[in-house]
């Protein structure tokens, strides 16, 4: 796999005893407006259902689209960790939603950094598009 996303994670929860979840952090290697790639230790199956919090840090504020429901798609085994496919459900893609322009403009801003980046290290990422 390549690089995490930059400036980017995924917040969920999981249930860790009978009262008690665990928030989550994990790092994204994929997204588009159908879904994202999530690389974490916790473990899914295909078919299991997740909630995130997309969280893009920028230099004053922080671009948040909270409650994005996904499906887990595929898993690949990574180390000690998996890298997850999720394809987004409940989402209009090309509607106006304050969701759905909340998730277009996290993707404006990783596109036009992940342009600069580029431009510093010619060639280190060249596959990077082929991701999602």
């Amino acid at each position: 796999m390549n690089e995490a996303l930059p400036d980017l994670v995924a917040y969920f929860r999981v249930k860790k005893g009978l009262f008690r979840k665990e928030l989550v952090e994990a790092a994204l290697y994929g997204l588009d407006s159908y879904g994202c790639v999530m690389k974490t230790d916790k473990v899914f199956d295909p078919g299991d259902s997740v909630i995130l919090d997309l969280v893009m840090d920028m230099p004053f504020d922080e671009i948040r689209a909270e409650g994005v429901a996904g499906l887990v798609t595929e898993r690949r085994k990574h180390c000690s960790n998996f890298f997850y496919s999720i394809d987004f459900v409940e989402l209009d893609v090309e509607g106006s939603s304050p969701l759905t322009e909340k998730l277009r403009r996290i993707r404006e801003v990783l596109s036009k950094k992940q342009s600069l980046k580029s431009r510093r290290s010619p060639g280190s990422m060249s596959s990077f598009g082929q991701m999602a």
